[in-house]
């Protein structure tokens, strides 16, 4: 069975990839001397600083998985590919309301929308 893809620009992937190392490199070492020190303190079964490190530990082990798969198969999107007047991934659009003088202008990033500016 195929895996699923993860349709991304180069710029998200590389972002995945900066916040993959941060919790590797950074979160993860952070968490194991809080569980460390924690342990210290004795009874683990009445150790609120134990239990939060531990839960903590476990949110950040399931976001590296995440990031890991994400970036595993990701899809990198070409937007040279893709007319001009398409809305698709790394391409930047201009969103008028109807009866709004207001324009706002996005770039389409994957799954993260970034608010350009706002005309």
């Amino acid at each position: 069975m195929a895996e699923k893809t993860y349709p991304m620009t180069i710029e998200e992937k590389e972002l995945l990839e900066k916040e993959l190392e941060e919790l590797k490199l950074v979160r993860r070492p952070e968490i194991v001397e809080r569980i460390k020190i924690a342990r210290s303190y004795g009874d683990l079964s009445e150790n609120s600083e134990y239990e939060a490190a531990k839960d903590e530990q476990a949110f950040v082990e399931g976001q590296i998985s995440t990031l890991e798969t994400k970036i595993r198969y990701a899809e990198i999107v070409d937007s040279d590919a893709v007319a001009k007047d398409e809305v698709a991934i790394s391409k930047t659009v201009t969103v008028q309301e109807v009866g709004e003088t207001d324009k706002e202008v996005y770039h389409i990033v994957g799954l993260v929308k970034k608010k350009v500016k706002k005309l």
